[in-house]
């Protein structure tokens, strides 16, 4: 515990040094984009660190969580509960960000400032569309899919492997512990990778502000106020609603999400805490079977603050053309936004691939995506952050409704316990 404390402090330092940094090159360097490139380098090999461990950790604890379940009927009813979750989580995630941009109506602002005619986004709008996404979920070679990082290709993989290990019985037992050893291995390897994320994190941010400077936070503070405003709201409705089924417990779960979000927010990327959010929920009380089938999934099917990000950039773009949107078109917009996110986590710069998608469907200017990009990489950090903690709750909450939630001072003496 006290190692975890250190280096949530460290990353807090990292942090704070980064935007003092940043703020010198940007202000007194003779070239502060080489100098934001060259500290790219760093980010660039902790993020290709942390990609390395994914997919043998998701692939290892997914197999090993459905093998030791035993029933396909009880993954079924898992799976079912799970995606409930989900669906309603994405439902509200949605559409708080519909009502705070209705409400707080930030692309006014704008109005009248920007050409129809401004250039292209660089960014493609076509690789997201309900066939491709369902052809996407199953992979044509796994090898391909880990290759890339599949996250839901992995898990429709895992499924199938999993099931099917469970389904032969004793024969299966000595390849579920060689692959309970391998995730084992792999979260000792997080710790040796996540002794990096300090220098990491001070290197992003450094960057960022070196090329755009402390200017490009108040030239679209109060857009940036309103949207973090609506982040903490749901973060307070993700925490109420975790309060109703994990009652005084949710406090600490809170506490163990703290180091894997802020990690996540440092470094804008979700999957850079999904080892430590793993073993974070573990420390809680989650059994690993349910942690290592519900995680991954949510990855895929459950990034909030994403989602709520997409509705409010997009009505956003179209306030700031002065395009007035209908209750009906809105709501039409949500349902495609509902399908187009799924998967996401995948996808590079992918709340924005998903947002330009939507507004050529909407005949909304893609040219409207430029408004955003500057400032993108702290809009992303908040939504990184929040995707954690929605997935934590969502994994915490399935845990209680199966039963499998117990006392943190007991999760060693069942890590060890037995096959069943």
């Amino acid at each position: 515990m006290q190692k975890k404390s250190r280096l949530t402090t460290y990353i807090l330092l990292g942090l704070g040094l980064g935007i003092i940094t940043g703020y010198f090159a940007h202000d007194h360097l003779a070239n502060p984009l080489g100098f934001a490139d060259t500290l790219s380098l760093v980010t660039t090999l902790f993020l290709r660190l942390i990609k390395m461990i994914i997919a043998p950790l998701v692939f290892s604890t997914l197999v090993v969580g459905i093998a030791r379940m035993g029933d396909a009927s009880e993954v079924g009813r898992i799976g079912i509960k799970t995606l409930g979750w989900f669906f309603l989580a994405s439902i509200m995630s949605l559409t708080l960000g519909l009502i705070l941009v209705n409400l707080f109506r930030p692309g006014d602002a704008l109005l009248g400032h920007m050409a129809a005619t401004a250039a292209k986004a660089d960014l493609a709008t076509s690789s997201l569309s309900l066939k491709d996404f369902v052809t996407h979920l199953v992979p044509s070679s796994i090898v391909d899919g880990m290759a890339k990082n599949e996250i839901l290709q992995i898990v429709i993989f895992s499924l199938f492997f999993g099931s099917a290990a469970a389904a032969i019985g004793p024969k299966a037992n000595v390849l579920v512990e060689a692959l309970d050893g391998v995730a084992h291995v792999m979260l000792k390897v997080t710790g040796y990778v996540m002794k990096f994320a300090p220098f990491a994190v001070f290197a992003a941010v450094a960057g960022v502000i070196a090329k755009s400077g402390l200017g490009v936070l108040s030239t679209y503070g109060v857009f940036m106020a309103e949207f973090y405003f609506g982040i903490a709201l749901l973060w307070a409705l993700l925490i109420f609603i975790g309060f109703l089924f994990l009652k005084g417990r949710v406090f600490d779960l809170m506490k163990e999400m703290r180091g894997p979000a802020l990690l996540a927010f440092s470094t804008a990327s979700s999957e850079a805490a999904y080892p430590k959010t793993l073993e974070g929920l573990e420390r809680f009380g989650v059994r690993n079977r349910i942690a290592a089938f519900v995680l991954p999934i949510g990855y895929s099917f459950n990034l909030d603050g994403s989602m709520m990000y997409c509705t409010f950039a997009t009505v956003f773009i179209a306030q700031a053309y002065g395009i007035e949107m209908s209750l009906g078109q809105q709501m039409t917009m949500m349902m495609v936004l509902m399908l187009t996110s799924k998967g996401m986590a995948g996808v590079p710069r992918a709340s924005l691939v998903v947002i330009a998608a939507t507004l050529s469907q909407f005949n909304i200017p893609e040219a409207g995506m430029l408004l955003l990009l500057g400032i993108d990489h702290f809009l992303d950090m908040a939504r990184s952050a929040t995707n954690v903690i929605g997935n934590g709750v969502a994994t915490a909450v399935v845990a209680k409704w199966e039963g499998e939630l117990v006392d943190p001072l007991k999760v060693e003496e069942l890590a060890e316990a037995p096959l069943p």
